[in-house]
């Protein structure tokens, strides 16, 4: 053994600590892994490398070094000062991210500088007590987030207050009697704050903008909604009027500069109470055999002008959002529900991605041209899931076949929507082939009374009928990607909003491996992205119709990255794609809108568009998109907890279907709704959280609860005003 070697073997931990603290020193902001740092210092046995592992988790400690993954650190050279974002949470806890970091850093409130969440702060780092956690305290508010808060009013004789709606303050919002705009108290509203607290006076001074209505009525409650996420809940009359001047007519020369599709069987297939037609579908035999098969979208660029005070508009929307009992569009109503929308029997201007498809549903031609088409037909997914099913489809099984007494195909255009379907099946087969990751969603959905009070509960699945548009929709967007991105070696891709999906975050697939191994299954965690997602189509697969089915897609669900829009393009990983991009939704998707114009400008011979201007527009869609979602989730829960609202006290079957430390989340098998069963309630034990396994343990009795676990509950409580519904174990 050489004489390194055996040095190695007598270092001690000074020395070691010494020679981490060289190595790290000497490359300020690479990033060591385990493996390097073992190979540089020549740590060969398990002892030194163990010793190591444990100085480094010191020094981490101590704020030297700084962990970048559970097998690397790096050296850390942020100094005392920092900045970054700020949480605010309601048991104090608060906490600040640095920039660039993606641990929280804990801020008593003490030191918060009645800071709220999303505020920009400088943050001075307190000295570390042994054994205490690091903390930090807000030295500066830099920017604020927001300045316009919602909440319900409470009128006093001589001053007024603001309770913020889900919004945590130190304390409520203090409104001069003058500034209420009318406002009483259980109202809900609007207030925009005109003084921050400062070393003087530590209240929060506001003025009223806007009265929203009475707490509790339906239309009331979806704007507060809305009002909270910061986004619109009414249209601004100045866009609507200009809208208004729109006519939708088809000129002569409009007709001539397209393809004229009026004379091919078309139709569109949407939510049965849709009114905003972005999408039809048209099929007919070519005389070689193939089936020519039109992707038809709306053509919304070519009535809003980029710039025009309706295409602001539209950006600052960016995305239509669904809340349970409406919608708030991104365009005005004029142009989404009648000039833009396809609706039957009318003529109107098209984008359109044409496919000439064989049997097995390969393209053999593809072409992307604006056209001018006429809707035969308006259907409901459900009157073409009758359809499918009356010629032998039944839930993706089942070859739709002509009706065995020779009346030929059943239904209304039976014979089309077969062909459509038949098409999507392989398209679909295809997709699954080449590694796309299946995840059966299922959406909670209501039955609404007219007063927009919930009567009924249900999960929605996708059936034939939705997967059918679901695919070609998919072939468009797959299609159109390839035609602008893929160019040969050397050529350089023209600027175009990509929606890209990242591949898994390991660590948390990592915990997926560990979690499912316990059940006996297996999952790749590394290797090509098409190996991945095959692995984990094959574990969806095997524990199908399992016990343990939902919790696994919980936990593989949660490995998975957002999607989100990038002119850069990473290929999107759940579809197994290397190009793609949202082409068939401009009505309700802005960056469907500006990939319309982009291709309407590349086609006509322009020059690529700047990827700075376009990234930061990605940005902003990204954003409002995951802003909308927040608010649906919300409508959601808020119709939940008002459907539950009249059962408090009965008992339901449910299952776990979420673990945390401070309680545990039970969905009820009848309906689907969802609440929580507080720590508070499970005394009979002191329970641990075990994250790692996602179950509860106790620790003298050893009771568990785990993820997928079958109780009973009952109805303890349903708070309208915090969208929260708590449960009780059942006895």
């Amino acid at each position: 053994m050489s004489k390194r070697k055996k040095a190695g073997k007598r270092m001690s931990k000074k020395q070691l600590s010494l020679k981490l603290e060289g190595l790290f020193s000497t490359q300020p902001g690479k990033t060591l892994s385990f493996k390097e740092i073992f190979k540089t210092l020549h740590l060969n046995t398990h002892p030194l490398k163990m010793l190591a592992i444990d100085i480094m988790e010191e020094m981490a400690w101590d704020d030297f070094i700084t962990k970048v993954s559970d097998n690397a650190y790096a050296l850390n050279t942020k100094g005392q000062v920092q900045e970054g974002k700020f949480i605010r949470k309601s048991n104090g806890k608060n906490s600040f991210i640095p920039d660039g970091g993606d641990k929280p850093i804990f801020v008593a409130e003490r030191n918060s500088l009645s800071a709220l969440t999303g505020d920009r702060v400088r943050v001075s780092f307190n000295a570390r007590r042994q054994k205490h956690i690091k903390e930090a305290q807000v030295i500066e508010i830099l920017e604020r987030a927001k300045d316009v808060f919602v909440g319900r009013l409470n009128v006093g004789k001589d001053v007024a207050f603001l309770t913020p709606q889900n919004d945590t303050f130190v304390h409520d919002i203090l409104i001069p009697k003058r500034n209420l705009k009318g406002g009483k108290t259980g109202d809900k509203a609007l207030v925009q704050i005109i003084k921050w607290p400062d070393e003087e006076h530590r209240n929060i001074i506001g003025k009223v903008t806007d009265v929203l209505g009475k707490s509790g009525d339906n239309d009331v409650e979806m704007n507060t909604i809305l009002a909270q996420f910061g986004l619109p809940y009414k249209y601004p009359k100045r866009v609507e009027d200009a809208a208004n001047k729109i006519t939708g007519e088809i000129t002569p020369q409009d007709v001539a500069e397209r393809e004229d599709f009026r004379k091919t069987w078309t139709c569109t297939i949407d939510p049965a109470d849709a009114k905003d037609f972005d999408d039809a579908l048209s099929i007919k035999k070519l005389d070689n055999g193939l089936m020519e098969v039109g992707v038809h979208i709306a053509d919304v660029s070519h009535y809003i002008p980029e710039g025009s005070i309706i295409d602001k508009e539209a950006e600052k929307r960016a995305t239509s959002i669904y809340l349970v009992d409406r919608t708030i569009p991104m365009l005005p109503e004029r142009l989404c529900n009648f000039v833009c929308s396809l609706r039957p029997d009318e003529d109107k201007l098209a984008y359109s991605a044409v496919f000439d498809l064989d049997e097995d549903a390969m393209i053999r031609n593809f072409r992307l041209v604006h056209t001018i088409i006429r809707s035969n037909r308006r259907y409901a997914y459900e009157e073409v899931q009758q359809i499918l099913e009356d010629n032998g489809v039944v839930d993706g099984t089942g070859e739709p076949a002509p009706d065995p007494k020779g009346r030929g195909y059943k239904g209304d255009h039976g014979q089309e929507l077969c062909m459509l379907d038949r098409l999507a099946k392989k398209l679909r087969e295809q997709r699954f082939k080449h590694g796309s990751v299946k995840f059966d969603s299922e959406e909670l959905k209501f039955d609404i009374d007219e007063k927009g009070h919930p009567i009924r509960a249900y999960y929605k699945r996708s059936k034939d009928a939705n997967k059918l548009i679901e695919e070609f929709m998919l072939l468009a967007n797959k299609t159109v990607a390839e035609r602008v991105g893929r160019k040969k070696r050397g050529e350089k891709a023209k600027v175009i909003p990509y929606r890209v999906h990242d591949n898994p975050d390991p660590q948390k697939m990592e915990t997926l491996r560990e979690f499912i191994a316990k059940f006996g299954y297996k999952v790749k965690t590394d290797g090509t992205r098409s190996a991945m997602a095959k692995s984990i189509n094959k574990l969806m697969d095997k524990c199908e119709g399992k016990r343990e089915q939902k919790m696994i897609q919980s936990v593989a669900l949660r490995a998975m990255m957002k999607a989100k829009y990038s002119v850069h393009n990473i290929g999107h990983f759940g579809l197994a794609f290397d190009y793609y991009t949202h082409f068939t939704s401009p009505i309700r998707r802005y960056p469907d809108t500006m990939l319309h114009r982009l291709l309407t400008r590349y086609q006509a011979g322009g020059r690529s568009a700047s990827e700075k201007k376009y990234e930061a527009l990605c940005e902003h869609c990204s954003d409002m998109e995951q802003v909308a979602q927040n608010a649906e989730r919300d409508s959601v829960k808020y119709k939940m907890v008002e459907f539950m609202g009249d059962k408090v006290g009965e008992c339901y079957d449910a299952h776990i279907s979420g673990i945390t430390s401070y309680g545990i989340y039970a969905e009820i098998d009848e309906n689907h709704c969802e609440g929580m069963v507080p720590m508070r309630d499970l005394d009979d034990d002191y329970y641990e959280f075990d994250e790692k396994n996602f179950l509860l343990r106790g620790r003298h009795h050893h009771h568990k609860y785990q993820l997928g676990d079958a109780i009973r509950i009952q109805v303890a409580r349903a708070n309208l005003e915090k969208r929260q519904l708590d449960f009780t174990l059942a006895e």
